[in-house]
C-alpha cells in the first residue's frame, strides 16, 4: 500500500484539488486497493471547512467531486501514517521539513518533482481568478496522471 498526503497552506485550494485528481486517476486505473490519498494544510485557518468554492467548481468541471472534503491541519502522526508528504510549493515544503519529528518515516517531496512533471511550484490560486484555479487543476491533474503511472509501473505482473 502506498500512502500519499498532499500538503499546502490552508487545505482549501491546491491540496484538495490534487487529492481529488489523484483519487479519480487512482480509481480509473484500478489502483484503489494499492494507494491511499489524503490532503492537509500547514495552517489551521480553514480547519473543518470545505474546499474553496472555486476549487469545488474547477474540479467538478473535470468530473471530480471534492465538495465532501474538509480541511485539516498537518499532524505529527502524518509523518509516520503516510509514505510521502507531497508539498505544493517550496515554502510549504520548508514548513513540513521544519516540523518533521525525529521519529518520522515519511519522505518529503515537492508534488511536481515527485510526480516527475516539473521542478516548480503549484502556485496558490486563492487570491486569483477562475483561470488561476484552472491552471492549478492542469498542474495537479498532470501530476496525478504521472503518479498513477509511476505507481502502476511498480505493479506485480499478473500470472494467468
Amino acid at each position: 500500500m502506498t500512502r500519499l498526503l498532499v500538503v499546502c497552506l490552508g487545505n482549501i485550494c491546491r491540496s484538495p484539488m490534487a487529492e481529488g485528481a489523484l483519487r479519480a486517476r487512482i480509481e480509473a486505473a484500478g489502483l484503489g486497493t494499492r494507494v491511499t490519498v489524503d490532503s492537509c494544510g500547514t495552517g489551521d485557518w480553514h480547519a473543518g471547512d470545505p474546499p474553496d468554492p472555486r476549487s469545488i467548481r474547477t474540479a467538478a468541471a473535470h468530473g471530480v467531486d471534492i465538495a465532501g472534503l474538509r480541511a485539516r491541519v498537518l499532524t505529527g502522526g502524518d509523518y509516520t501514517a503516510f509514505d510521502v508528504l507531497l508539498c505544493a510549493d517550496a515554502s510549504t515544503r520548508g514548513i513540513v521539513e521544519a516540523r518533521r519529528p525525529a521519529a518520522a518515516t515519511a519522505a518529503i517531496a515537492g508534488l511536481l518533482q515527485w510526480a516527475g512533471t516539473g521542478d516548480g511550484d503549484v502556485p496558490d490560486p486563492y487570491r486569483g481568478s477562475a483561470g488561476d484555479f484552472e491552471a492549478v487543476w492542469g498542474l495537479v491533474d498532470r501530476a496525478a496522471e504521472a503518479i498513477v503511472a509511476r505507481i502502476g509501473a511498480k505493479r506485480a505482473p499478473d500470472h494467468a
